[in-house]
């Protein structure tokens, strides 16, 4: 007999990977999106290659380093909080070990244990590892996993760049008249793919997330597009 197979993803670190997928989906999304926007509003002004080129290689860098540093500062924070409170948690197993004990006890036994049980598990994980047995439990900390703010920064940046690209290229690359026709599609099949991935990685139904995804995406190139035709009408 075969054993059976299951699809529920179990286990931090496999969490933690999907967390980080999703965000590289998310920022690949925002880089194709405001670098569509970006590129889109300034070939309704202008047709001028270097323009288009210039506009784009700077909404790139500018995204992609405003992604990075906010991320950077933002997971600074999260393992900042991290440290402290488990510089809490080694401060009160320190100081009041039968208190903590009691509280993990208490802990184990709301999740579903017997009080006995709860009891001698408690003891079990305090002799084991009194810190990492608080840390999991009490505060959802794994002390072996702390989030490090410059993957953090890494990741947002590549993907927001990875995502900037798409449109960037495929505005200057083509002929005049194929620029725009050649972008928006572009951009849309994008935005497809990154909606349907982001649904998936979140086990939610990706028809909804797709149309939402693409028209957000049109609609930010059809404002742009506008607004870059009326200024270029005016020659401003």
């Amino acid at each position: 007999m075969t054993e059976p197979t299951h699809d529920e993803a179990h286990g931090g670190a496999l969490g933690s990977r999907l967390n980080w997928l999703r965000a590289a989906v998310l920022g690949a999304n925002d880089g194709i999106v405001s670098t569509a926007g970006l590129v889109v509003g300034v070939a309704g002004a202008t047709q001028s290659r270097s323009a288009l080129l210039t506009a784009g290689l700077a909404g790139l860098l500018a995204g992609s380093m405003s992604m990075a540093a906010g991320e950077y500062v933002s997971v600074s924070t999260q393992r900042d909080s991290e440290m402290a409170a488990l510089a809490v948690e080694r401060r009160e197993l320190r100081e009041q070990p039968e208190a903590e004990l009691l509280e993990l006890t208490e802990l184990l036994a709301e999740r579903g244990l017997s009080r006995e049980v709860a009891r001698e598990a408690a003891e079990q994980l305090t002799a084991r590892d009194a810190l990492r047995a608080h840390a999991r439990v009490e505060l959802g900390i794994d002390p072996d996993e702390l989030t490090n703010p410059w993957n953090a920064a890494w990741a947002s940046f590549l993907s927001f760049t990875v995502g900037a690209l798409l449109p960037l290229l495929a505005i200057v690359l083509p002929p005049a008249g194929w620029r725009l026709p050649v972008t928006v599609a572009s951009v849309l099949g994008a935005l497809v793919l990154t909606g349907w991935s982001s649904a998936r990685l979140g086990a939610a139904a990706p028809r909804r997330a797709v149309v939402r995804n693409v028209a957000g995406g049109a609609l930010a190139m059809g404002v742009t597009y506008a607004a870059g035709t009326l200024l270029g009408a005016t020659g401003v």
